[in-house]
């Protein structure tokens, strides 16, 4: 299949041709809700902890004497019942990680490709250069092509001054081929491609 190629520009330039082992699947939800998921559990920190009975600054010492009181048997005011005691059962510092194939992964990223296509929300640009580093002429350059919330996706190197003119652009995010991952492609409206990364896509699921 085909679709046409644009100009940062906006202008016409040409056609290319998209695979349709990458482009052309019949989206499935569950495998792109999997990858997802895989994703944001890898990227949690885990780092949230109370403290336990063991870990409180307080004394050790028995709060009162066993018997003669009418009042319930204690040992330690760092009981979890007590106000200043330790926390039962609280989070702990772990990782959120599981695993997930490494064939699922690439099948939800070709599985998102897909989506995009098909919503007709993937645009193709001839190169992503621009001749000086200025985030008013990136805002004019994205005005021209339409987009208002989009990911940027360029070949293995990103040219220096398109990526320091996109970078402050809001709700616009640019990426190298190699970064590119299912959480980002459908967290943004529409999807950039260089033609370079359609090459670079298309040569490694060949």
């Amino acid at each position: 299949m085909e679709l046409n190629v644009k100009t940062l520009e906006g202008k016409d330039a040409g056609k290319v041709s998209l695979s349709d082992a990458i482009f052309g699947l019949e989206p499935r939800e569950d495998i792109i809700a999997r990858m997802i998921r895989w994703q944001l559990a890898k990227k949690q920190q885990g780092t949230h902890k109370t403290k336990t009975r063991a870990e409180v600054s307080r004394t050790g010492a028995k709060m009162y004497k066993q018997k003669g009181t009418g009042r319930a048997r204690h040992h330690s005011a760092r009981a979890p019942q007590f106000r200043g005691g330790g926390k039962a059962h609280g989070p702990v510092v772990r990782s959120h990680e599981h695993d997930l194939p490494k064939k699922v992964r690439a099948l939800a990223l070709r599985h998102a490709l897909s989506a995009k296509f098909k919503a007709d929300e993937l645009i193709i640009v001839d190169q992503l250069v621009a001749s000086e580093a200025k985030t008013k002429g990136a805002i004019g350059v994205f005005e021209a092509l339409g987009l208002v919330n989009a990911l940027v996706i360029g070949g293995a190197e990103l040219d220096t001054n398109f990526k320091l003119a996109a970078q402050n652009v809001p709700n616009i995010d640019v990426l190298p081929v190699q970064g590119i991952n299912v959480y980002d492609i459908l967290r943004r409206g529409k999807l950039v491609l260089s033609k370079a990364a359609v090459e670079a896509l298309e040569e490694r699921f060949k």
